[in-house]
């Protein structure tokens, strides 16, 4: 400790309390990511041609996904499905001082896969917002084209949000897709597994 004044010394164990907390509490904020609860939880769905729905691994003309604790998946349609989630970081226990000071790193996560016998399109975008939702950053991931021939594996996408200044209070998960033959049915796209997590 020596050569730090008590100001210092005191802002550098705050720093080794909160990268323990963030280190410990570390836990995906995505609540039903895998469509164990059909729908609950996601809000703002857009349910486009004969909406969203879910199925179980691997699926017809899938594959199995590369983990077993992964059970089901959400599929869409024949027209733009979507569906978001938006996790109140303070509700989550991220106090205010720790976001605007810290600024932890928001890692988000997604799953996504083809059918082998069907192209379709894929969408990620999400948002950090401020207490009046205001878009304080934002990472959207270009419309992903998988082919019609493809070999239906699982494709991770992930971003990582830093320095993004103080004020982030919520963050707004949005993904999405549809098919690319305007099959009726559920010949879109596949998702599962998304996740957000608060880390040091």
């Amino acid at each position: 400790q020596e050569g730090l004044t008590g100001a210092e010394s005191q802002e550098n164990a705050e720093n080794w309390q909160n990268f323990y907390f963030l280190s410990k509490k570390r836990k995906n904020l995505i609540k039903n990511p895998c469509g164990e609860e059909d729908l609950q939880h996601w809000g703002e769905v857009e349910n486009g041609g004969d909406g969203w729905k879910i199925e179980e691994l691997p699926g017809d003309f899938g594959k199995e996904f590369p983990s077993e604790e992964v059970h089901k998946y959400f599929v869409t349609s024949y027209e733009w499905c979507r569906k978001a989630q938006v996790i109140d970081l303070r509700a989550e226990g991220y106090w205010e001082e720790l976001m605007d000071t810290t600024q932890p790193k928001v890692v988000v996560r997604d799953w996504y896969a083809g059918r082998s016998d069907a192209g379709c399109l894929y969408e990620l975008c999400v948002k950090l917002l401020s207490e009046n939702e205001d878009v304080l950053a934002e990472y959207k991931s270009e419309t992903i084209a998988i082919p019609q021939d493809n070999d239906a594996s699982w494709t991770e996408i992930s971003h990582t949000f830093s320095n993004y200044g103080p004020g982030v209070r919520f963050v707004r998960f949005e993904h999405g897709g549809q098919d690319t033959l305007f099959w009726k049915g559920w010949y879109g796209v596949r998702v599962t597994n998304s996740s957000v997590t608060v880390e040091p």
